[in-house]
């Protein structure tokens, strides 16, 4: 079993930016595929960003594209979520989720796709 745990939420005025950090336990970080999912009030957990094992590849909604930059270190088995020009919209409890399948970077939007899943971390963005 893989832990994650997310941090670096917090409240943030309109047009300002914060950085998320997942961190993970085990050995395996390296394989595996990362995604950032979140889930604001009263709506479903929605996919955010992605990043393949190596960190070559990265996938974006297209809500956030142009404004959040996901990120991993493998070395430190820590993913990031840099967000920048944050609006209210982008309120929300921010999930940090990892993908065990080969097969991640052809369903890396998909909630199912992942295997574990971190507890979440609170941004609240401010008008």
């Amino acid at each position: 079993q893989v832990q994650l745990v997310e941090s670096g939420g917090g409240v943030v005025q309109a047009g300002g930016s914060l950085r998320l950090s997942c961190a993970a336990s085990g050995r395996a970080f390296s394989t595996y595929g990362m995604g950032w999912f979140r889930q604001g009030p009263g709506k479903e957990r929605e996919f955010v960003a992605a990043i393949s094992r190596s960190g070559s590849n990265t996938y974006y909604a297209d809500s956030v594209k142009g404004r959040f930059t996901i990120s991993r270190d493998n070395a430190k088995n820590t993913v990031y979520l840099q967000m920048d020009s944050l609006k209210p919209e982008d309120t929300a409890v921010y999930y940090c989720a990892a993908d065990r399948s080969p097969y991640h970077y052809s369903k890396y939007d998909r909630l199912r796709e992942y295997d574990y899943w971190g507890q979440g971390t609170q941004v609240t963005v401010s008008s």
